[in-house]
C-alpha cells in the first residue's frame, strides 16, 4: 500500500492536514467522500520521505491511559494545549513519552492541529486514537474525546491484566516442568547410566522405561545443538510465515479453533470490538471511518475481514448486522442486540453494553481455566518426574532382586 500526503476541509472549514496508507488515489479519494470532507489537494509519499513517521517508539497502553486522563482534565479545566502537553512532558516518568509530547507541543505550537502532530507517531497513536481525538477537534469537545479515550484504554489495559494473570501461573510451571526435566535427562540420568554399566548391567539388561529415558538423554546431549538450531529455525520460520497476510489468516484461524484457549480469544476480539466500536461512534466517528478503525484494533484478521466486509456492504445500503450475521464469526446474540441497536438509535449503547458482558464472560473463563488448569498441571508434571525417578529406580531393584536371589541360592 502506498502511502499519501492529504489535504482536506472538515465540517467546521478548518484545513486538516495528514498522511495515510491507501492502494490507491482513488480509493482514498472515496473514504474522505464518505466522511463528508472536502479535499483538497492529495499526492503521493516517496518512501524515502516517511522514514521520520516511525516517531520515537511504542509507549505502554497503561501509561497512555495516565496521560490521556491528565491531559482530559487540564483541557477541560480551560489550560492551552501547549501548555498541557509543556506540562506532562515535565511529569511523565516514561522517556519515550516525554520525547513524543515535546515534539507535539513544539508542532501545535507551530500551527498543527493534535491528530495532525500525533499521525506522526503512528507505534503510539494509532488509527483508533486519532480519530477520536480529531473527532473531538472537529466537534470542539477534545476534553470528552480524551476522557472516553482515558476510559477505553483503561478498560483495554484491566482485560490485558487480567488474561496475563491467569495464564502466568501455567506458563511458569509449564518452563519449570521444561527446565526440571531438562537437568534430569542431561545431567542424573547419564550418571545413573554409567553406575549401572559399572555394576555389570548391559543395556538389554534394562528395562523399556529405563532404556528409553537412557536412549533419550544420550540423544539430546549428542544432538543439543542440532535441536536447538532446529527450534529456533521453526521460531523464526513460523514468524516469517505469519507475517504474510495467508500465515497471519491461517494462525488466527488456528487461535479460534484451538480447543478451549479458542473461546476465550474469540471473546476477548468480540469485547474489543464492541468497546472499540461503541467508543468511536459515542464520540461521533462516523460509522464507516468507525468499522475500519474497529478492523485495525480487533485482533484477528478473521474478524477483521468480516468487519471489512459489513462495511463494504454498509457502503451499499445493507444494516450492519446482516453481514456479520453471514460471516458466523459474531454470535447470534451479538448480531441481536446490534440489530435493536441500529432500530432504536442506540447503537454505541447496545455496543457498550455487548463489551461489559463479553469482558465479564472473559474474566469469567480465566477464573475457570486457571481453576482446572492448576491441579492438571501439578498432576502432568508429578506424573513426568515420576516416570524418570521410576526408570531410574527400577534397574536398582532388579539388581536387588538378583543379589538376593543368589544368597538365597548359596545358603
Amino acid at each position: 500500500m502506498a502511502v499519501y500526503s492529504y489535504t482536506f476541509k472538515d465540517p467546521s472549514g478548518g484545513i486538516q492536514k495528514g498522511t495515510a496508507e491507501a492502494e490507491s488515489e482513488e480509493k482514498l479519494r472515496a473514504r474522505f467522500q464518505e466522511q463528508g470532507l472536502e479535499i483538497v489537494e492529495i499526492s503521493m509519499i516517496k518512501k524515502g520521505k516517511v522514514a521520520k513517521s516511525r516517531g520515537f517508539g511504542k509507549v505502554k497502553l497503561a501509561k497512555l491511559s495516565v496521560f490521556c486522563r491528565q491531559f482530559s482534565t487540564m483541557v477541560d479545566a480551560g489550560v492551552s494545549l501547549v501548555r498541557c502537553l509543556d506540562v506532562l512532558s515535565r511529569q511523565t516518568d516514561d522517556p519515550k513519552l516525554k520525547k513524543i509530547l515535546l515534539d507535539l507541543s513544539e508542532r501545535v505550537e507551530g500551527g498543527e492541529s493534535l491528530s495532525r502532530a500525533m499521525q506522526r507517531h503512528p507505534r503510539t497513536f494509532n488509527n483508533l486514537f486519532i480519530g477520536l481525538i480529531r473527532a473531538g477537534e472537529v466537534g470542539g469537545v477534545l476534553e470528552e474525546s480524551l476522557q472516553r479515550l482515558s476510559q477505553f484504554l483503561e478498560s483495554d489495559v484491566a482485560l490485558r491484566r487480567k488474561v496475563k494473570a491467569a495464564l502466568t501461573y501455567p506458563v511458569l510451571v509449564m518452563i519449570a516442568a521444561v527446565l526440571i526435566v531438562a537437568f534430569l535427562v542431561t545431567w542424573i540420568v547419564p550418571q545413573f547410566a554409567e553406575l549401572f554399566r559399572d555394576i555389570g548391567l548391559k543395556d538389554q539388561d534394562f528395562p523399556a522405561m529405563t532404556k528409553f529415558l537412557i536412549d533419550l538423554s544420550e540423544n539430546v546431549r549428542t544432538n543439543g545443538l542440532v535441536i536447538i538450531i532446529t527450534l529456533i529455525a521453526i521460531y523464526v520460520g513460523w514468524k516469517l510465515f505469519t507475517s504474510t497476510r495467508f500465515g497471519r489468516r491461517v494462525a488466527d484461524k488456528i487461535r479460534l479453533k484451538v480447543p478451549v484457549f479458542g473461546p476465550l480469544h474469540h471473546k476477548v476480539c468480540l469485547a474489543r470490538f464492541s468497546r472499540t466500536m461503541g467508543t468511536l461512534l459515542t464520540s461521533g466517528v462516523p460509522i464507516l471511518q468507525a468499522l475500519e478503525t474497529v478492523a485495525g484494533t480487533v485482533g484477528n484478521s478473521i474478524l477483521a475481514d468480516a468487519v471489512l466486509d459489513a462495511r463494504a456492504r454498509i457502503r451499499e445500503g445493507d444494516r450492519i448486522g446482516d453481514p456479520l450475521e453471514e460471516s458466523r464469526q459474531f454470535p447470534p446474540m451479538v448480531v441481536h442486540m446490534i440489530g435493536v441497536g441500529e432500530e432504536s438509535g442506540s447503537l454505541d449503547f447496545m455496543l457498550q453494553k455487548i463489551a461489559d458482558f463479553y469482558e465479564s464472560e472473559v474474566e469469567a473463563t480465566l477464573q475457570s481455566l486457571t481453576a482446572a488448569l492448576e491441579p492438571i498441571l501439578i498432576v502432568f508434571l508429578g506424573f513426568v518426574v515420576g516416570f524418570i525417578v521410576i526408570a531410574m529406580f527400577l534397574p536398582l531393584i532388579k539388581v536387588i532382586e538378583g543379589l538376593s536371589a543368589g544368597e538365597g541360592f548359596n545358603d
